[in-house]
């Protein structure tokens, strides 16, 4: 299977100020990609983008909030006025807010799925029109969205964001199928816990210490992990899922083997965090 040339093509990502985004900006852009880095925090954005370019690479930032409507599409019109061209998005703006299912507000959800679902689903559609229409094959684009290890599994007090991350997994897949023969790739990537703002984030909205299912401190990977991997994956002329922990991913499948076990073992683990409320 024959590598795709990564020098010279252009990506979108959002959530690029920080984290897994700004780690795949830079790697990236270091592959030889022109790179926009989107995102709401300008100084975090310039920060990259200075990085990018003090490096030999070409980058360009846009402020933008994905949650806004029109904002995906001035994303995309961005990157064909500055470069000329888009090869590929990377979905990655998102965030995490622990609650019992009870006990979110609807105003919570409706923004939740709006940032982390509909938004990145919208994004991913826009963009793989643009790359049918735009774009030579063999392959005309790669679509990726950045979801999650716990896509795989609906996580007690943390169901919201697990929920839009097996959302984006679905679409993602189903994407993959309909459009690999029309020569537009689509991964979805599934990092474990990776040492980000995200649990901050996480814990300053939740208004209280996080109890949910975490992985330790000691396991959490680096953003550069994710990114080689993302890299790796644009270099690879066919989509799937990109996972940067095998154990992590093995679990994983035999608690879809196994659901009956992995219920009981999480209906133990809340009936412990209630008893020690």
């Amino acid at each position: 299977m024959p590598k795709v040339d990564l020098a010279g093509r252009t990506i979108a990502i959002t959530g690029a100020s920080s984290g897994i985004g700004r780690a795949t900006a830079v790697a990236c852009a270091r592959a030889g990609m022109r790179v926009v880095c989107a995102a709401r925090r300008a100084d975090r954005l310039e920060q990259v983008v200075q990085e990018i370019r003090t490096g030999g690479g070409q980058a360009e930032s846009l402020v933008m909030d994905v949650a806004l409507p029109g904002e995906n599409a001035r994303l995309i019109s961005f990157c064909l006025e500055r470069f000329g061209s888009l090869f590929s998005v990377f979905s990655n703006a998102g965030y995490g807010i622990e609650r019992s299912v009870l006990d979110y507000s609807q105003a919570e959800l409706t923004a939740i799925f709006q940032t982390n679902f509909w938004s990145s689903l919208e994004l991913m559609r826009l963009a793989a029109r643009h790359m049918l229409e735009a774009n030579p094959p063999p392959v005309r684009g790669h679509v990726l969205a950045c979801s999650s290890c716990v896509s795989k599994i609906g996580l007690p007090n943390f169901a919201a964001y697990s929920g839009t991350k097996a959302l984006q997994d679905h679409f993602g897949r189903a994407m993959r199928a309909e459009l690999s023969s029309r020569g537009v790739l689509v991964s979805t990537v599934h990092p474990i816990g990776t040492r980000t703002e995200f649990f901050d984030t996480a814990s300053s909205l939740s208004g209280a210490e996080r109890t949910s299912i975490q992985t330790p401190d000691r396991l959490k990977q680096h953003p550069d992990v994710v990114a080689r991997a993302i890299v790796g994956r644009l270099r690879r002329s066919v989509g799937g899922e990109v996972w940067t922990s095998l154990p992590i991913r093995l679990a994983l499948a035999g608690a879809i083997i196994a659901p009956g076990l992995i219920d009981a073992l999480l209906r133990k683990r809340q009936r412990e965090m209630d008893s020690a409320r």
